[in-house]
């Protein structure tokens, strides 16, 4: 998040500094790669982002489960414990696939295309 604020702030200073008001974005040669560098830096699909976020908040609260669940009895802590544990299972499958899509297919325009690939080819 760090990153991408640095970037935006990185375009905001072009902007002022060769007098290019949005919503343009054309200009001075400097503006112009700041901006393209900003965009492609961009995360670009938001779902597979959401995905991981629910994953990992539901993650954090079967942990919480089971701390309590253990502070009360030994036994209260197991369902929260194979939670968690399918919870960090499915994160590190979301990890790998986006990986695997980065490195695979870095031409793909965006990751559905990326994950529909070997359903084309079994279509074929």
């Amino acid at each position: 998040v760090l990153f991408l604020a640095y970037f935006a702030m990185q375009v905001i200073y072009t902007r002022r500094k060769y007098r290019i008001s949005p919503p343009e974005t054309t200009g001075h040669p400097e503006f112009e790669r700041t901006f393209r560098a900003h965009v492609q830096a961009s995360p670009a699909p938001l779902f597979p982002t959401g995905v991981t976020a629910a994953c990992g908040l539901l993650y954090l609260y079967a942990r919480l489960k089971y701390f309590q669940g253990y502070t009360v009895a030994a036994q209260g802590r197991l369902a929260p414990l194979y939670a968690s544990a399918w919870l960090l299972w499915l994160l590190l499958g979301l990890a790998l696939a986006g990986l695997l899509a980065h490195f695979l297919w870095p031409s793909s325009s965006s990751w559905m295309s990326a994950l529909a690939w070997p359903l084309q080819l079994r279509s074929a």
